[in-house]
């Protein structure tokens, strides 16, 4: 399957439909939520997302798969609500090893890494690449913290066990800049390759957005 299909999948409201009964038909709701990080209300059927996702807290009802913010009104795109789902009913609760990888490590995504690189990196690259120093504050609003690394760095918890690390090394006259995104090698215990790339792309179209 392509990019450009997994994508378009990833974008409709069945798909997120169908992933949402997936979890409602587990056999220990509650058990997974706590895995990922979320807290799920054995009366109410509602799991609370609490920060989990690029700094911000949801509530998903699984009797009609309706996803909020609880915070405000705003609307949630069936991408960013497959990918909430998908997480919540794949995480293992792994404890992070604070060992990094790169896509080309994850399980899956050694054939993807040009598309990945072409997808991610560039645009990290072409927007940020001679003035590192602005991707703080806008990573900041994210939720983001400065690392020590690179020219710049930081680290998002993409999803509350799912930090994700951007590196950016300015270059100079004899070599251009460089960007890393990295995760922690516990990664795979949360997320398939396919939703590796799809998450990084809305980080970063999120960081450009706030430059």
């Amino acid at each position: 399957m392509s990019y450009e299909e997994i994508s378009e999948i990833y974008g409709s409201e069945e798909v997120y439909s169908s992933a949402c009964k997936n979890l409602a038909g587990l056999t220990d709701i509650k058990e997974h939520c706590s895995k990922a990080g979320a807290q799920y209300d054995e009366d109410s059927g509602r799991i609370t997302i609490a920060y989990a996702y690029m700094n911000r807290q949801y509530l998903l009802t699984l009797s009609n798969c309706q996803l909020s913010l609880t915070d405000s009104n705003g609307e949630i795109t069936a991408m960013d609500k497959t990918l909430i789902v998908h997480y919540l009913t794949l995480a293992k609760g792994t404890p992070l090893t604070d060992r990094l990888i790169t896509y080309k490590q994850v399980p899956g995504g050694a054939p993807y890494f040009a598309r990945f690189s072409q997808l991610v990196v560039q645009p990290l690259l072409s927007q940020f690449g001679e003035k590192p120093e602005i991707l703080i504050p806008a990573a900041e609003k994210l939720g983001g913290k400065k690392v020590n690394r690179g020219d710049a760095a930081i680290t998002i918890k993409a999803f509350s066990r799912v930090p994700v690390t951007i590196v950016l090394q300015r270059g100079d006259e004899e070599f251009p800049p460089t960007a890393s995104v990295l995760f922690d090698s516990t990664i795979p215990d949360y997320l398939p390759s396919e939703d590796i790339r799809i998450l990084c792309e809305i980080i970063i179209s999120k960081l450009i957005k706030y430059i």
